[in-house]
């Protein structure tokens, strides 16, 4: 599967732009952020999470280009993984991980199939700062942070490539309700096969790019259609496991094979605002973990 996903990607990133490459222009931007305090008031696991989207291409008309590479999505991303104990993990609980990540993504149609494909490169350990940047925050507002025991068990500097793809379908349930069946796979820092599926009750989506989250699987909007009012989401997706650095072998703590996500949320769109919130169940990602998790989901437009 690497070696497939790896051959497809690149062939994407390194093919050849046409003479009128400099009439693209930034036409999407997007941005969501995950935190488990927002959700159910702890901080542990897939503890926080930031994901950012600008996506450029020669105009929009409402549906995806036919080809790969003529819209192009540059992706950011920051997150947090920590035990349930910052100060004082138990025996078996997953290490402290810090990532930051920065990729170049296309997203094009195949004969009524979305498809999107990508490779990021994702930056581990203490050298992104990440544990530090946590630790002022704490301090600022009074609660636990990481001690320097679990700082120092982190999971290792690295620098991984990771390639994604994902291939869906739309389907019309009725004037106001869509089901969009989805398969991901992942190689990198966690290599993955997903399957899952995404149901939107309302105009939000339609004509409109939709980006995917990492850690939680809710979908934000990068270019904006004429949706105006609520929409709801909720969806899932199970996955085969192969691998993830962010439970390494050295860390003694086993990755599940299986992992499963249940996701709902709420869009609003107003004349200058627009709003979301979304509420995640992150299934058992560790052998010993004894329970999953909730993650909150929020993003805020002002638009003056």
């Amino acid at each position: 599967m690497i070696r497939t996903l790896a051959a497809i990607c690149v062939a994407v990133m390194v093919m050849p732009l046409d003479a009128q490459a400099q009439t693209r222009e930034r036409i999407g931007y997007g941005r969501m952020i995950n935190n488990d305090f927002i959700a159910t008031g702890q901080d542990r696991w897939r503890t926080g999470s930031v994901q950012s989207s600008r996506v450029w291409g020669r105009g929009w008309s409402g549906v995806l280009p036919t080809q790969p590479g003529e819209l192009l999505e540059l992706r950011f991303g920051a997150e947090i993984i920590a035990p349930d104990d910052l100060d004082a993990p138990a025996p078996g609980d997953r290490p402290y991980a810090g990532a930051l990540s920065a990729g170049l993504h296309t997203h094009f149609d195949r004969n009524g199939i979305d498809i999107a494909l990508g490779a990021d490169l994702v930056v581990t350990g203490p050298q992104t700062r990440l544990d530090k940047l946590q630790g002022t925050f704490h301090d600022l507002v009074g609660v636990e942070k990481a001690s320097a025991a679990t700082r120092a068990a982190q999971v290792e500097d690295a620098i991984h490539l990771n390639l994604v793809a994902e291939a869906g379908r739309e389907v019309d349930l009725s004037a106001t309700t869509r089901m969009r069946p989805y398969l991901e796979a992942r190689a990198g820092v966690e290599t993955l096969v997903r399957a899952g599926v995404d149901f939107t009750f309302g105009e939000v989506g339609r004509g409109e790019l939709m980006v995917r989250d990492v850690v939680t699987g809710q979908r934000y909007r990068t270019i904006s259609g004429d949706f105006t009012g609520f929409a709801f989401v909720m969806g899932g997706d199970i996955a085969s496991v192969a691998d993830s650095e962010f439970l390494p072998a050295a860390s003694g703590v086993e990755v599940r094979d299986m992992r499963t996500r249940l996701r709902a949320g709420v869009h609003w769109q107003g004349r200058q605002m627009a709003a979301f919130y979304g509420v995640t169940w992150l299934g058992k990602e560790f052998r010993g973990q004894d329970e999953g998790q909730f993650v909150g989901s929020i993003r805020l437009d002002l638009n003056f």
